[in-house]
C-alpha cells in the first residue's frame, strides 16, 4: 500500500495531490516526532540529566526493553549506566532514529501528552499510545499507527517551535525524500523504516518557489529494513524527486481552487 499528500506549508491550505491519504499505516519511527513535541510543550528542563537505563514500564503492565539490534544509533547503548542531558536523547532520537532515547524521552512524557499532540495537530485517524518495542501492548491490540495525511498535519503543527524544525533538518538518514531532492535543498524531515515499511514526512523549503510538506508511506515487501539501502527508500526518492519537478505548481493549484480565482496551469 502506497498513501501520498503534497500540500502547501502556507496558512491552512488543504492537499493539492492525495493517494490513500487516509490509509493507516503502521508508525515505525515517524511517530518520533509526536514524543518530541510531547516532551516541548511538556515544559521539562531538557538540560536536566536523566539516567540512561533500559526498562520502560509497558502500557498493559510489566516492564519491557529495547533490543541494541533494532536500533540505528549506539550512542545511547554505550552510554548505558550513565547520566546525560535530555537534550542528547532529544536530538539522538530525531537525527540518529534512535530507539532507546525515544523510550527514555517518552518516560520524561507519557502516551497521554503524545495523544494531546496528535489531537491538536487535527489528526484524525493516527496514534502513537505506546513505546517501541512495547511488544507485550502490541499483542494486545495497542498499536502504533499514522496516515499520510495526518503526519502532514503533525509537522505542520509544529510550525511555531522553529527549534523543532531546525533539529529535524538535522536528520542524518537523508534517504527516500531527500535523496529525491537537489543536494543542497533544505528540507526538515523524520523517516522510519523496518521490513515491510518504509515512510517519511518532510517540510521541503526550495530556493525558488514557496515550501511545501510531502508525506509517503509504503507498506509492502518492496521494504526490506535497511537504513540506507532500502528499494523502498529508492521508491521514496522517485516520488519526491516526481513533487520537486513540479514544486512551482503547488501553491498555485491552491490559488486556483479559491472561488474566483484563475485557474493555475501545472507544468
Amino acid at each position: 500500500m502506497l498513501s501520498v499528500v503534497v500540500a502547501p506549508w502556507a496558512g491552512e491550505a488543504e492537499p493539492v495531490f492525495v493517494r490513500a491519504p487516509d490509509v493507516l499505516h503502521d508508525a515505525a519511527s515517524t511517530m518520533k516526532v509526536a514524543v518530541l513535541a510531547a516532551l516541548v510543550r511538556s515544559g521539562v528542563n531538557l538540560d536536566a540529566e536523566v539516567p540512561v537505563v533500559n526498562r520502560f514500564e509497558s502500557v498493559v503492565g510489566g516492564e519491557f526493553g529495547n533490543d541494541p539490534d533494532w536500533d540505528s544509533d549506539p550512542l545511547p547503548w554505550e552510554l548505558l549506566g550513565t547520566h546525560v542531558p535530555l537534550s542528547l536523547l532529544a536530538e539522538r532520537m530525531i537525527t540518529h532514529s534512535s530507539n532507546l532515547a525515544t523510550n527514555l524521552c517518552l518516560a520524561r512524557t507519557d502516551p497521554r501528552a503524545v495523544a494531546e499532540v496528535w489531537r491538536s495537530a487535527g489528526a484524525t485517524r493516527s496514534s502513537s499510545p505506546r513505546g517501541i518495542e512495547d511488544y507485550a501492548a502490541r499483542d494486545a491490540g495497542v498499536h502504533n499507527r499514522v496516515s499520510a495525511r495526518d503526519l502532514v498535519r503533525l509537522l505542520r503543527s509544529i510550525g511555531d517551535v522553529p527549534e523543532l524544525l531546525e533539529l529535524l533538518e538535522r536528520n542524518e538518514f537523508r534517504v527516500d525524500l531527500a535523496a529525491g531532492l537537489p543536494s543542497n535543498t533544505r528540507i526538515a524531515f523524520k523517516n522510519g523504516w523496518f521490513p515491510g515499511v518504509r515512510h517519511c514526512v518532510g517540510l521541503v523549503h526550495p530556493a525558488d518557489c514557496p515550501p511545501y510538506l510531502i508525506a509517503v508511506c509504503y507498506t509492502g515487501p518492496l521494504a526490506n529494513g535497511a537504513d540506507h539501502t532500502d528499494p523502498a527508500a529508492r521508491l521514496l526518492a522517485r516520488i519526491s524527486a516526481a513533487v520537486w519537478e513540479r514544486r512551482d505548481a503547488i501553491s498555485s493549484l491552491t490559488a486556483a481552487r479559491r472561488p474566483g480565482a484563475p485557474s493555475a496551469r501545472a507544468r
